[in-house]
C-alpha cells in the first residue's frame, strides 16, 4: 500500500511539473507575441514629437489648407501638429533649413532659387526635399477700373503691390515683370500680402497688386464688394517667351465667374510644393505623406484649391530631391513618377512659398 502511495505521489508531482512547464511555454508564447504586435505597431507612430508647417498669412490657402492637415496628423499619430503663419515661401524654406519647422508649403519659384542657390539663396540648400507638387497658384493681378491699367505694359510709373518681400509671390512677380522689361526701378513698389494689399487698392493708395495663389483668394472676393476691379491678363505668347528660361511659369486661366470677371482671363501659373526637412526619417514622412492623401476631402473642404491636389500628379515637376519616404508611399500605391509633360495647369515645377514669422498678421497674407 505503501508502495502504491509513493507511486501515485509521484504521478501527481509530475503532472503538475508538466503543465507548469506548458503553461510557462504558453506565457512565453504570449510575451513574444505581444512584442511582436508591440514592433508591429512601432511603424504607424512617428517618431518625430512635433510637425510644425509652415504657411503663410493667416487668411491665404497655405494656412487654411495647413491647418486642416495639423489637425488630421495630431489626430492620427497624436503628435503635436500646428501651423505657423509666415511671410512667405523664402521664410518657409529658410525656416527648414535652420530646423525650426518639419514642413512648408512653398512655390516652385522659391523652392527653385534654393535647390539652385540663386536668386535669394546664396548657396543650395541641401536640408529640403519634395514630398508632393500641389495645386497651381494663379498670377492674380488686379487694378482699380479708374487707374486706366489694362495691360502689363500699362504698369510703368504706377505703384504697385508685388507681395510681401521673401515671398514667392514677389520672385514670381518680379520675374514676370523682367519678362516685359519692367524693373522695379520702373515702378513705384510697395511690398504688401493679400489683405493690405486689398485694402491699398481700396483706399485708392495703390494702383495695382500681384495677389499670386489658389483660386479663389479670400482677400480679392472680399475687395470686390463695392469695388470696381480690373483684371490684367498675361498673353499666353509672351508668357511661353519667358517661361523658356523661368520654367516654372506655365499657361493658365483664371475661369468666367472667378470674381466677378465674365471671361476667362489668360494668366500665368505655379505649383505649389510640399517640402519637408530632409532628415526627417523615411518612415515619418511616408507617414505623413500617406495621412495626407487618404485624408484628402477633409483638405478639399477646407479650400477649393486643394481639390486640384492629385496623387497622379503629385510627382509632376518635382524641384527638390523627393524624400525616400514619400517615394515609398507613391510605389506603395503604384503611383508613376510623372513624365516630363505636366498635366493640365500643374504643369510646371510650382512653389511659391511663404515666408516666416510665427504670428505674421494679414500683412503676410502672401502666402499661399
Amino acid at each position: 500500500m505503501k508502495a502504491f502511495n509513493k507511486l501515485a505521489l509521484a504521478c501527481i508531482i509530475g503532472a503538475a511539473t508538466l503543465l507548469t512547464a506548458c503553461g510557462g511555454d504558453k506565457s512565453a508564447e504570449q510575451k513574444t507575441d505581444s512584442s511582436q504586435t508591440t514592433s508591429n505597431t512601432a511603424s504607424d507612430k512617428l517618431e518625430t514629437k512635433f510637425v510644425t508647417i509652415g504657411t503663410g498669412g493667416a487668411s491665404g490657402p497655405y494656412n487654411i489648407i495647413g491647418t486642416s492637415l495639423a489637425e488630421g496628423y495630431a489626430s492620427q499619430f497624436g503628435a503635436n501638429a500646428k501651423t505657423q503663419t509666415t511671410g512667405a515661401s523664402v521664410e518657409n524654406l529658410n525656416l527648414l533649413d535652420q530646423k525650426k519647422l518639419e514642413m512648408a508649403f512653398v512655390m516652385s519659384d522659391a523652392l527653385n532659387e534654393a535647390v539652385s542657390g540663386t536668386g535669394n539663396f546664396k548657396a543650395p540648400l541641401t536640408s529640403v526635399s519634395q514630398i508632393a507638387s500641389l495645386y497651381p497658384n494663379y498670377v492674380q493681378i488686379v487694378a482699380s477700373q479708374a487707374s486706366g491699367i489694362k495691360s502689363i505694359e500699362d504698369l510703368r510709373g504706377k505703384r504697385i503691390a508685388v507681395g510681401a518681400q521673401g515671398s514667392g509671390v514677389e520672385v514670381a512677380t518680379r520675374a514676370l515683370l523682367e519678362g516685359f522689361g519692367i524693373t522695379y526701378n520702373d515702378v513705384k513698389v510697395d511690398y504688401l500680402g493679400y489683405a493690405e494689399a486689398a485694402d491699398g487698392l481700396k483706399s485708392g493708395k495703390l494702383d495695382a497688386a500681384f495677389l499670386t495663389s489658389g483660386l479663389p483668394n479670400s482677400s480679392l472676393m472680399e475687395l470686390e464688394q463695392g469695388f470696381k476691379l480690373q483684371m490684367v491678363a498675361v498673353p499666353a505668347d509672351k508668357l511661353a517667351e519667358i517661361a523658356k528660361t523661368k520654367t516654372y511659369f506655365v499657361p493658365m486661366s483664371i475661369p468666367k465667374g472667378t470674381y466677378s470677371n465674365t471671361e476667362d482671363v489668360p494668366t500665368a501659373a505655379i505649383l505649389n510644393a510640399l517640402v519637408v526637412r530632409s532628415d526627417l526619417s523615411e518612415n515619418d514622412v511616408y507617414l505623413l505623406t500617406k495621412s495626407l492623401f487618404e485624408n484628402l476631402p477633409a483638405l478639399q473642404n477646407a479650400h477649393q484649391a486643394a481639390k486640384d491636389i492629385d496623387i497622379a500628379k503629385a510627382q509632376t515637376g518635382l524641384v527638390a530631391p523627393l524624400h525616400a519616404g514619400a517615394k515609398r508611399y507613391y510605389d506603395e500605391v503604384g503611383a508613376t513618377a510623372a513624365t516630363s509633360e505636366p498635366a493640365s495647369g500643374d504643369t510646371a515645377q510650382a512653389t511659391e512659398g511663404e515666408a516666416t514669422t510665427e504670428t505674421t498678421e494679414a500683412t503676410t497674407e502672401e502666402k499661399k
